[in-house]
C-alpha cells in the first residue's frame, strides 16, 4: 500500500469532493499530496484530515486561472520530493449551475466557465510541466464529465474541450515521458449530489445507464489510481468513462 512513497501528487479542487477523496487515497499509498483549492482554508482542512491519519499533505489556496500563482504553487509542491509525479486537474465549475444552454447562461457566465474548466487545465499543466519532465511514471489526469458526450449545455461543452486537451497534451508531453489521460464520470453520488440533486433527475439519468445502481465516489478514485499507476504505463490520450454505460458510444 506504499507504492507512492517518495512521490508527489498535486490535486486541484482538492478541498472537497473528488479532489479530497483522491488526496486521501494517494496519501494512504504513501504519496505526498498537495491539495490546491480556491478556498485555501478548505484545502488546509482537507490536508489536516490526511495528516491526522498519518499521511503527508499540504493545503494551498490558489486560483487555477492565475498563471503566476499556479507557477508558485507547483514550485512549492515540487520541493518535497524534487518534482511532481502526478497532476490531477480536478478544479472546475459544476453542472448544477452551469448545465444550461448557452443562450440562458449569457456570455459572462460562459466566459467564466471556460476560463476555469478549460484555461485552468492549460494553466496548471503548463505550470507543472517543468517539474514533471523526466520523472519516471509521471502523468496528468484531467477530470472531464459524461456531459461532454451528451451535448446540450455549456458545462458539457467545457468538458468536451477538456477531453480534447487531453489528447493534445498527451501528444505534446509524451516526448518528456509524461502520460495524459482523463476520467469522464457519470452520475456519481457524492455528498453534494446527494444533497442537491432532485430525485426525479437522478431517476432520469440512471434510466440511461446500461447497468443499474449508484455510481460512487470510490468508482472514480479507483479509476484514478489505475490511470496513475504503472498498470497504465502504455495508456495515454484516453478518456475513461465511468458512467454505468450512460453516454456510451464510439
Amino acid at each position: 500500500m506504499r507504492e507512492w512513497q517518495g512521490r508527489t501528487a498535486v490535486i486541484t479542487g482538492g478541498g472537497r469532493g473528488f479532489g479530497k477523496a483522491f488526496g486521501a487515497a494517494l496519501a494512504l499509498r504513501g504519496a505526498h499530496v498537495v491539495l490546491v483549492d480556491i478556498d485555501g482554508a478548505q484545502a488546509e482542512a482537507a490536508a489536516q484530515d490526511i495528516r491526522v491519519q498519518g499521511g503527508s499533505a499540504l493545503g494551498i489556496g490558489g486560483d487555477v486561472t492565475n498563471e503566476v500563482r499556479m507557477a508558485e504553487v507547483m514550485a512549492q509542491a515540487a520541493q518535497a520530493n524534487g518534482g511532481i509525479d502526478l497532476l490531477v486537474n480536478n478544479a472546475g465549475l459544476h453542472s448544477n449551475e452551469y448545465g444550461q444552454p448557452i443562450l440562458k447562461l449569457g456570455l459572462a457566465k460562459v466566459r467564466r466557465l471556460f476560463e476555469v474548466n478549460v484555461i485552468g487545465v492549460v494553466c496548471c499543466t503548463l505550470a507543472a510541466h517543468p517539474h514533471m519532465r523526466g520523472r519516471a511514471g509521471a502523468s496528468v489526469i484531467n477530470i472531464a464529465s459524461s456531459a461532454a458526450h451528451l451535448g446540450g449545455s455549456a458545462y458539457g461543452d467545457s468538458k468536451l474541450a477538456v477531453a480534447g486537451l487531453t489528447i493534445t497534451f498527451a501528444r505534446e508531453l509524451g516526448p518528456d515521458g509524461i502520460r495524459v489521460n482523463a476520467i469522464s464520470p457519470g452520475l456519481i453520488l457524492t455528498e453534494t449530489i446527494r444533497n442537491e440533486l432532485p430525485e426525479v433527475t437522478k431517476q432520469r439519468v440512471q434510466a440511461m445507464q446500461m447497468i443499474s445502481g449508484d455510481g460512487l465516489e470510490d468508482d472514480i478514485v479507483e479509476a484514478l489510481l489505475y490511470l496513475a499507476s504503472g498498470k497504465a504505463r502504455f495508456v495515454t490520450g484516453e478518456t475513461l468513462r465511468v458512467t454505468g454505460g450512460m453516454a456510451a458510444g464510439v
